[in-house]
């Protein structure tokens, strides 16, 4: 019986990738505010043009789960910011938050 382990490693590291934005959102926003955002687009536009030129598929499909989870936490900075405003989660003192978007 042959046993194909790529398929939960690529599940795996999927894991792990989207578990690494989590924070990364959170951390982002607090130190940067949603000005952060041209980051994720970057690293997302980096992942999927790696994606696109690696021709391994198990790194393709890690580069393209990274540069997704990249552009998706676009969304999440700026809905990060709605949650702080909520008092879901601590506001950075040290930064001063204004009535206008700090992007």
């Amino acid at each position: 019986m042959d046993v194909h382990f790529k398929g939960v490693l690529v599940g795996a590291a999927t894991f792990l990738i989207i578990g690494l934005f989590h924070p990364l959102v959170i951390k982002g926003e607090y130190y940067f505010g949603t000005r952060c955002w041209w980051v994720f687009l970057v690293a997302g536009i980096a992942g999927v043009a790696a994606a696109l030129a690696i021709g391994d598929v198990v790194w393709s499909s890690l580069c393209g789960v990274f540069g997704f989870s990249a552009l998706w936490s676009i969304g999440e900075v700026f809905e990060q910011r709605k949650r702080v405003e909520r008092g879901w989660f601590p506001a950075n003192p040290r930064r001063m938050r204004t009535g206008r978007d700090d992007a």
